[in-house]
């Protein structure tokens, strides 16, 4: 791995020479380095991936009231919404009806 002389970004490899997105520079791979820069296995994506409409919960639940629909399990998550010396906001979203609070 090589990184940019003049902007420090990775170089990334196309066509024999190495190439940086961020400024511009390239530099072409020498004859003794191009074995280093040579991907020999399929590397194609052959994943299939299915899109599906349902919600998927990723965010952590607990515990509480909702005090609109009355419902008992709410996810929550913690944003630092002031100074950094100062505590975090925690939100909490009702899973049933989506009602969304901060304490």
């Amino acid at each position: 791995m090589e990184f940019c002389p003049k902007c420090g970004k990775v170089l990334l490899p196309k066509h024999n020479i190495l190439h940086c997105y961020g400024c511009g520079y390239e530099k072409v791979i020498s004859d003794d380095k191009k074995k280093d820069y040579l991907i020999e296995q399929d590397v194609s994506d052959k994943q299939n991936i299915i899109v599906t409409g349902d919600k998927v919960n990723t965010m952590p639940t607990t515990s509480g009231l909702c005090y609109r629909c009355h419902n008992r399990e709410l996810e929550w998550w913690m944003v630092q919404t002031r100074k950094s010396d100062e505590a975090t906001t925690i939100f909490y979203r009702c899973t049933k009806c989506g009602n969304t609070w901060r304490r």
